[in-house]
């Protein structure tokens, strides 16, 4: 197998105390690792996540083996989501194209895993045609044209829908005091014992509004707070704050809703210990990046950006996942149209943990999408 190989990547500065690291902030760089077959440059991947460290993803030598050159490449908000913005990483993934560019490889395409998937989704379209002049909370993104070189082909695999899907299929809605993590409406909490599975069409179709009326008064709040405080003088332009248990989602426990091969739980463990855990899925944030990543005002939807695409596409379903399903799978391919394809990796889990002879079939068929690109 090749040689495992560092690559270090300058980027652009972006916002204010992204970084509590003076250096990075001053001189900020993105790391990838990859492997490189030998003899022609033809083809290179890059999967990429918002937050989580793909350095060492399950794919970069099986894709080597294979005659593809694939990077994990981090954005330089690794392990850090509370002030991430959206436009920001694909900013950082942008740089990582042009760096396999640079190195000769002919053509270049994305691997959307997870919550990559939307990254890539918004990349591209972006790549594609420009519209995100600006953040959600108004201020300028300063992207431009160069920073965005199209690649030539997006595959997902075990694809969230975004961020802002998640958020809104997540939050727990029984919360009744945000500043409160133990603060709960037992009528409206998944978890109470009263509320048997099977759970009831009524008891659902009344769980999912006051989800989305929960995200929507936060969403209001932070909308009103970054107004209080551009307009006070001397007052700082964003601020942190927790959102407290961001995971009730009733088809971890009810495998009856959108069913698949999954086993019941969360990929985490257990779902009410992850709901009530100090460290979850958007539990610090900053004002600005609950817009940019979490809210209905992000512009990082998955399905969306991905519908505003024109390059080919493959959509790889783990049909054993328990945090994507069908309905997911449905969006995606609505999405893509006539330009997407699917292949399902039977019985396959999140991450395909413990799962090594899955694998090689996830390679397979993303290097037989990846070689059809030349």
């Amino acid at each position: 197998m090749p040689e495992l190989q560092l690559a270090v990547i300058d980027v652009k500065p972006g916002a204010a105390m992204e970084s509590q690291s003076g250096l990075q902030m001053l001189r900020p760089r993105i790391y990838g690792a990859f492997r490189a077959p030998p003899g022609p440059r033809k083809i290179a991947a890059i999967v990429m996540h918002p937050t989580s460290n793909f350095m060492g993803h399950y794919l970069i030598g099986p894709l080597a083996e294979r005659g593809i050159c694939c990077m994990g490449l981090n954005s330089r908000y690794v392990g850090n989501d509370t002030v991430l913005l959206m436009e920001r990483a694909i900013q950082d993934l942008g740089a990582g194209v042009q760096y396999l560019r640079a190195a000769g490889y002919e053509k270049v395409f994305l691997i959307g895993n997870s919550g990559g998937a939307a990254l890539a989704s918004f990349y591209q379209a972006q790549a594609e045609k420009l519209t995100a002049t600006h953040l959600p909370d108004g201020d300028p993104t300063h992207l431009h044209p160069s920073d965005l070189p199209p690649v030539d082909g997006i595959a997902l695999c075990a694809a969230h829908r975004g961020r802002t899907r998640l958020m809104r299929d997540w939050i727990d809605p029984s919360v009744t005091d945000e500043h409160d993590p133990l603060s709960v409406d037992p009528e409206l909490d998944m978890y109470d014992p009263h509320h048997r599975v099977p759970y009831d069409a009524e008891f659902l179709a009344r769980f999912s509004a006051a989800q989305k009326a929960r995200l929507d008064r936060i969403e209001r709040w932070c909308v009103d707070r970054l107004a209080l405080l551009r307009n006070t003088p001397g007052a700082p332009r964003d601020q942190a704050f927790i959102v407290y248990r961001t995971h009730a989602d009733p088809r971890c426990v009810d495998l009856s809703l959108d069913a698949n091969d999954r086993l019941p739980g969360s990929v985490w463990g257990d779902a009410r210990q992850v709901n009530y855990s100090a460290n979850a899925m958007g539990r610090t944030t900053s004002l600005t990046a609950f817009l940019s990543q979490w809210s209905s005002r992000s512009q990082a939807d998955g399905p969306t950006n991905l519908e505003r695409t024109t390059v080919p596409k493959l959509l790889l379903t783990y049909t054993g996942d328990q945090s994507t399903f069908p309905s997911t799978r449905d969006a995606w391919m609505a999405a893509g149209g006539a330009r997407i394809r699917n292949v399902d990796i039977v019985g396959g889990n999140h991450y395909l943990a413990g799962q090594p002879e899955l694998v090689p079939k996830a390679a397979d068929a993303i290097a037989e999408f990846a070689h059809a690109l030349l």
